[in-house]
C-alpha cells in the first residue's frame, strides 16, 4: 500500500512541476538568480508538499481500498473455528507440542 501512495504521490508532483514549468516560462531569464536566493525556501516547501500529498493518499486510499477489512477478516475466522468449511483451522489439526519449533514427527 506504501508503493502506491509513493507512486501516486510521486506522480502528482511530476504532473504539478510539469505544470508549473510551462506557466512559469517568464522566470526563465531569472532562474539562476531565484534558485541562489530561494533554493532552501523552495526545497522546503517541496519536500513539506510531497509529505502532505503523501498522507492525503495514504489516508484516501486506507479508507476507500480497505473498507470493512477487518469485518470480513473476523467473520472467515468465526467460520474456521467454528467448522462450517471444507477447509480445518490450522489449530485444530495439530497439537500444540507438534506446533512448537522443536518437534520431530514420530517414526512409523
Amino acid at each position: 500500500m506504501i508503493a502506491n501512495v509513493l507512486l501516486i504521490t510521486i506522480a502528482i508532483l511530476l504532473a504539478l512541476g510539469f505544470w508549473l514549468m510551462g506557466e512559469l516560462k517568464f522566470f526563465v531569464p531569472y532562474k539562476l538568480i531565484l534558485w541562489r536566493a530561494y533554493a532552501t525556501p523552495i526545497l522546503a516547501y517541496l519536500g513539506i508538499f510531497a509529505v502532505n500529498v503523501f498522507a492525503a493518499l495514504f489516508v484516501l486510499i486506507r479508507k476507500f481500498f480497505l473498507k470493512d477489512t477487518g469485518r470480513k477478516l473476523s467473520h472467515l475466522d468465526k467460520q474456521l473455528h467454528v467448522g462450517q468449511t471444507d477447509m480445518p483451522a490450522p489449530c485444530l489439526t495439530r497439537s500444540p507440542i507438534e506446533m512448537s519449533r522443536g518437534y520431530q514427527p514420530r517414526s512409523i
